[in-house]
């Protein structure tokens, strides 16, 4: 029998007409995007089935139209009588996805959450200060070094450990540029910079997650009724009180992503689904475990054969 974990994407999965296939055939796509639009006071359905992309792509819309996208699939999927996961993780963004497909967080108070927080983010760092890159072809340790080296230039340091081999620096743009050179020195295969807005997962991040902190205490977080790993600990949540602390840390803390999945390897999962969006995750998890079955639900035909393949309940 599978064991199978739920993941969720974070923002670089969007795209102007994400889900339109989906919502033609399933009513539980245009109903949760309508609740969340409501809650916002925003068309979220129109931005994400029209766009304009530049407008989908600013982060205080990208946030949460793409939580919004997750939960109307994950609604998708219950409605069908799809399996139940064992566990549930996001990246970066996708964990409050996850919180709330895990009924930790209401759709309402998530989606209100991730607009202020995408509003935070972009204040905490001008445009054009902040910078992020792809560092391809080194061990973290070595992309630590390459950040160390070049502290004199300023901020920078790994944000997301996604995959053995694959780490996203960020910090100020000045030292990201420093530190790229330093990496290629070092051997990186590829280093690619990133089309961003916010240096996110750094500590630039701070004031912003001082000020989400104030709007975290006001919200009503619930134990998840589906063990979360979240991403600052590549560790279970066991209590209310420590998602809310973690969900705070990171704004400003390297995403867990290796770790993240070891967590549920160890527990023998066999199956992670991609519920958003794109195949980033997909992508990444099968690097970090080659056996790993992968597979993604942004399509009606993917969302049938993987019910067909997962129909017993876990």
């Amino acid at each position: 029998m599978s064991k199978i974990a739920f993941v969720f994407p974070g923002q670089g999965s969007q795209q102007v007409g994400m889900l339109q296939q989906l919502a033609d055939q399933y009513p539980e796509i245009n109903e949760t995007l309508t609740e969340a639009s409501d809650a916002i006071s925003l068309d979220l359905r129109r931005l994400i089935f029209e766009g304009p992309a530049d407008v989908l792509n600013q982060t205080e819309n990208t946030q949460p139209a793409l939580l919004a996208s997750s939960v109307a699939i994950w609604r998708v999927w219950q409605a069908l009588g799809g399996a139940k996961p064992i566990f549930m993780a996001g990246h970066s963004l996708g964990e409050y996805s996850a919180l709330v497909c895990a009924n930790s967080i209401s759709l309402v108070d998530a989606v209100c959450l991730v607009k202020r927080r995408g509003q935070l983010m972009q204040a905490a760092v001008s445009e054009g200060q902040g910078a992020m890159a792809a560092v391809l072809g080194l061990d973290d340790d070595v992309v630590q070094q390459a950040c160390d080296q070049v502290a004199d230039a300023g901020l920078v340091s790994p944000v997301n450990f996604n995959s053995p081999g694959q780490v996203v620096i960020a910090g100020q743009a000045a030292a990201v540029d420093k530190a790229i050179s330093e990496a290629e020195a070092l051997g990186a295969k590829k280093v690619v910079k990133l089309s961003v807005s916010v240096p996110s997962h750094c500590a630039l991040m701070k004031p912003a997650a001082e000020q989400l902190a104030e709007i975290l205490s006001t919200i009503e977080i619930a134990l998840p009724e589906i063990a979360v790993v979240q991403n600052v600990s590549g560790q279970v949540a066991e209590t209310a009180d420590i998602i809310r602390t973690q969900l705070i840390e990171q704004l400003y803390s390297p995403v867990q992503w290796v770790a993240t999945v070891n967590t549920m390897l160890v527990a023998e999962v066999d199956t992670i689904i991609e519920c958003g969006p794109g195949k980033v995750l997909s992508g990444l998890n099968k690097r970090i475990q080659r056996k790993l079955q992968v597979s993604s639900l942004e399509t009606p035909d993917l969302m049938s054969k993987v019910l067909s393949s997962t129909s017993v309940a876990v």
